[in-house]
């Protein structure tokens, strides 16, 4: 034999090898589009309902969350003014109530300078000249209990110890 024979009879050997693979590729392939195809069929029985009552739901809440949506941004809004005024309020109320402690404060003060101006003119005016009165009167008393007393009075050669005077009590 020769050999462009055996060559050719090798190819063609070759070419059948191929042809068989290429058949068998397209059977695989053919059986795996059927499968392919039932798995897509199952897939449209039960994805496109629920798509299509997710579609539905969303196309009915989609209203009712934008009223939502719309009163919460309305609440948000008059819940921060009336934080805002509150906080304003309190404020207010501090700031006035530390200026009624600073007044309170300022009133103490001067009414105890004033009680101490007062107290100190009293013993000045009244109390000073009362003990001075008081001395001078009790040296009056006793240089007349001396006078007509007659010289100091004899108590087995001792005199007799003087008594306080009322007034002498009082201003000690």
């Amino acid at each position: 034999m020769d050999k462009i024979t055996v060559f050719v009879a090798l190819t063609g050997i070759a070419i059948l090898l191929q042809a068989g693979i290429l058949l068998g590729m397209y059977l695989a392939i053919r059986q795996i589009g059927a499968q392919m195809e039932a798995i897509a069929t199952e897939v449209k029985a039960k994805v496109v309902p629920t798509v299509e009552q997710a579609e539905a739901m969303l196309t009915e809440i989609n209203p009712k969350l934008q009223v939502i949506a719309e009163n919460l941004q309305a609440s948000t809004t008059a819940l921060r003014d009336q934080v805002q005024r509150v906080d304003a309020t309190v404020k207010d109320a501090v700031d006035r109530g530390h200026l009624q402690i600073i007044r309170a404060d300022e009133l103490l003060t001067r009414t105890l300078d004033r009680v101490e101006q007062t107290s100190d003119m009293v013993h000045q005016t009244v109390i000073s000249p009362v003990r001075q009165l008081s001395a001078l009167m009790q040296g009056v008393t006793v240089g007349l209990e001396f006078l007509f007393g007659g010289r100091g009075r004899r108590n087995g050669g001792s005199r007799e110890e003087r008594r306080p005077v009322p007034q002498d009590e009082m201003f000690i």
